[in-house]
């Protein structure tokens, strides 16, 4: 979604509004006694200029913030529900769905043909491509659009995160995006990620043959009810096909792709091999 660069701006969304609000009322209404800005950041062991920012619709809200003030003060998620409303509305309108989708997701799986996806990169390699992607845009705005897209990957942090399965084209492998360094720590958290028991990574070689999403990444987001729809991304798009002959006729496709792909130990081999031809 975007993988390769959306940075936006406009006005504040009203989850971050509401963000804002929450953490003021909560602070001043605090049970022992009102606390300033001061006192909420030494509890959350930040400074109070985060603070103010957060509560002035300022900047981007830290990642670890949210679930900190729902312990602060008991919540029950509150501000992490909130934050996750602010990451979906942070992307444009035609990438929000997909976003939703994603959170809700059970199973995961996507073919990448040009980059890691957004899932499962660096922030350093993100950063690379939101510049490339947006080279007109602040810093400000490159720090946020980073923040949103490190956001996302929380799903994959928590108790019961999604089954994740990618397949992607060796070039993804191979083409260096940023230093070498910024390559290399890219490829060593591929490593690290297809190590885990949810996590499977496989590398379709530069010499498979032509399939259905050639041209085009694809995820396939399967939620909760077991119901699979495909999302297919292009340049500032995304189509989101839920009818089920097409989408079993994507699966099919996909389910050929992994076929075609590397073992992922195959895969491993292959991808810790670029990694120390960059050192």
């Amino acid at each position: 979604m975007g993988e390769q660069g959306e940075v936006t701006g406009g006005e504040v969304s009203d989850p971050r509004r509401r963000f804002a609000e929450e953490c003021q009322s909560a602070r001043e209404l605090y049970p022992e006694r009102k606390l300033n800005q001061d006192q909420l950041a030494r509890k959350l062991r930040t400074s109070r200029s985060t603070i103010s920012r957060v509560e002035t619709c300022r900047g981007p809200i830290p990642p670890d913030l949210p679930p900190l003030l729902d312990q602060v003060f008991s919540t029950d998620g509150l501000f992490k529900r909130l934050y996750e409303e602010i990451v979906a509305q942070s992307f444009p309108a035609q990438y929000r769905r997909g976003v939703a989708l994603e959170r809700e997701a059970i199973v995961v799986r996507q073919w990448s043909p040009t980059v890691v996806p957004g899932l499962l990169q660096t922030a350093d390699y993100a950063r690379t491509l939101l510049r490339g992607g947006a080279p007109r845009a602040s810093e400000e705005e490159i720090k946020a659009s980073v923040a949103a897209r490190m956001a996302r990957q929380d799903i994959l942090k928590g108790e019961a995160p999604p089954d994740v399965h990618l397949v992607l084209c060796e070039s993804v492998i191979r083409r260096q995006i940023g230093s070498r360094d910024i390559m290399r720590g890219q490829l060593a958290a591929l490593l690290t990620q297809g190590a885990k028991a949810t996590v499977r990574i496989q590398v379709l070689p530069l010499d498979a043959e032509a399939h259905l999403f050639v041209d085009d990444g694809a995820r396939f987001l399967t939620g909760p009810h077991h119901l699979t729809v495909v999302c297919v991304e292009g340049y500032r798009t995304v189509a989101i096909i839920d009818d089920p002959e097409h989408v079993r006729e994507a699966l099919r496709a996909y389910d050929g792709l992994t076929g075609e792909a590397l073992s992922p130990r195959e895969s491993a081999r292959l991808i810790r091999g670029q990694m120390e031809a960059l050192t």
